[in-house]
C-alpha cells in the first residue's frame, strides 16, 4: 500500500490533468534530458518545462565519502565565487533527475552553492523504474531516516571544503524532500533555516522512519517555511494543523524555531505543484512558492 507521499506522487501522474495554462501533452521522458529520469513513469509538459541555463555556474556530478561508501551528488554554483551560502536541495521519491539538477541551478543563479545528494543510491536506482509501487516497495521504504542525516551532514562538509559558507546554511525538498527537510531542520546544528515543499508530516512509525515532524517539532533548530497545496489528495489540511498545534506548543515553551515557522497553503494548487515537468503543475504557485523560499532564506540569515 502506498503511504502519502508515494499517493500523491501516483495521482500527479494519472492522465487527465490539466495545468493552468490548460491541457497538456504527455510524453515519455528521455534519458537525454538530464540524470536519471524514469522513463515511462514521468509525464514532460514540454511547453512549461523550465530550463535553467548553466551560463555563469560551475555544475556537475560528484561523489562524497560517507563511511567508506561513495554517495554521489549534483550541484551548482557561480563561476569563480568563495565563501557563498549553501542550500541542500532535497529530491523527490524519483531521485536527482533534471528538474533536481535545474531547482540547484536557480538556486546557483541566486548565489548559492546547491548541492543534491543521491539519497537513494546505497538502495538502488529510481531512474530503472516506471511502476511506483515497486520503486516505494523496493527503494524508498528501505532507506533509513538516519542514513539520510548523515549523508546530508556529508553534504555540509563537502560545500564546507569547495567554497561554502558553512555559516549560512539552508536547505530545501519537494514531496518525500519536503519530509527530510523538517527532519534534517530538527536533527542538525548546521542549518539555519528550510523550506519544505508537500512533506508528509505525520505517519506510522518504523524501523526505518521511527518518527515523523509532528513528533519532532520540539526540538526543531531551523525555523521552517511549509509550502503545501490546498487540494493536495495525500497531505490533507487536517495533518497542516496537526503540525501547527505541535509547533505552536513548542513555541510556547520557548522553541524558537519552532515560533519562528510558518506554513503557507495554496488553496488550489495539488500535490507537486512546483514540479514543472508533470501535469501537477501549477505556474503561478510554483513561482510564488519559489520566490518565497529566496525570501524565507534571507530573511532568516542563509544569503
Amino acid at each position: 500500500m502506498l503511504n502519502a507521499d508515494q499517493k500523491s506522487e501516483f495521482d500527479s501522474l494519472l492522465p487527465g490533468k490539466s495545468t493552468e495554462d490548460g491541457a497538456t501533452r504527455r510524453t515519455a521522458l528521455k534519458v537525454a534530458l538530464g540524470v536519471g529520469y524514469a522513463a515511462s513513469a514521468m509525464p514532460i509538459m514540454a511547453q512549461t518545462a523550465i530550463k535553467t541555463s548553466a551560463d555563469g555556474l560551475v555544475s556537475g556530478s560528484r561523489a562524497f565519502d560517507v563511511e567508506g561508501v561513495k554517495v554521489p551528488f549534483f550541484f551548482a554554483a557561480p563561476e569563480g565565487k568563495k565563501n557563498l551560502p549553501v542550500i541542500l536541495v532535497v529530491q523527490e521519491i524519483f531521485g536527482v533527475h533534471e528538474y533536481i539538477a535545474d531547482v540547484c541551478r536557480r538556486f546557483a543563479k541566486a548565489g548559492y552553492l546547491a548541492i543534491a545528494p543521491e539519497l537513494f543510491s546505497r538502495q538502488g536506482d529510481p531512474s530503472k523504474y516506471t511502476d511506483i509501487p515497486k520503486l516505494q516497495a523496493e527503494i524508498v521504504s528501505k532507506v533509513p531516516d538516519a542514513q539520510v542525516m548523515k549523508d546530508l551532514d556529508a553534504a555540509v562538509k563537502w560545500a564546507g571544503a569547495n567554497g561554502g559558507n558553512l555559516k549560512k546554511v539552508g536547505i530545501t525538498g519537494f514531496c518525500w524532500g519536503g519530509r527530510i527537510t523538517w527532519l534534517y531542520s530538527q536533527y542538525s546544528s548546521h542549518v539555519k533555516a528550510g523550506v519544505a515543499w508537500y512533506g508528509r508530516l505525520v505517519g506510522t512509525a518504523s524501523a526505518n522512519t521511527p518518527k515523523h515532524p509532528v513528533e519532532l517539532a520540539a526540538g526543531l533548530k531551523a525555523p521552517v517555511l511549509g509550502l503545501y497545496g490546498g487540494q493536495d489528495g495525500g497531505i490533507p489540511l487536517t495533518t497542516v494543523n496537526q503540525m501547527k498545534d505541535a509547533l505552536a506548543e513548542a513555541g510556547a515553551k520557548g522553541n524558537k524555531a519552532a515560533q519562528a515557522s510558518e506554513f503557507v497553503v495554496f488553496k488550489d494548487a495539488p500535490h507537486a505543484f512546483h514540479a514543472d515537468y508533470r501535469a501537477s503543475y501549477r505556474k503561478e504557485a510554483a513561482a510564488e512558492g519559489f520566490q518565497r523560499a529566496l525570501e524565507w532564506f534571507k530573511a532568516k540569515g542563509v544569503a
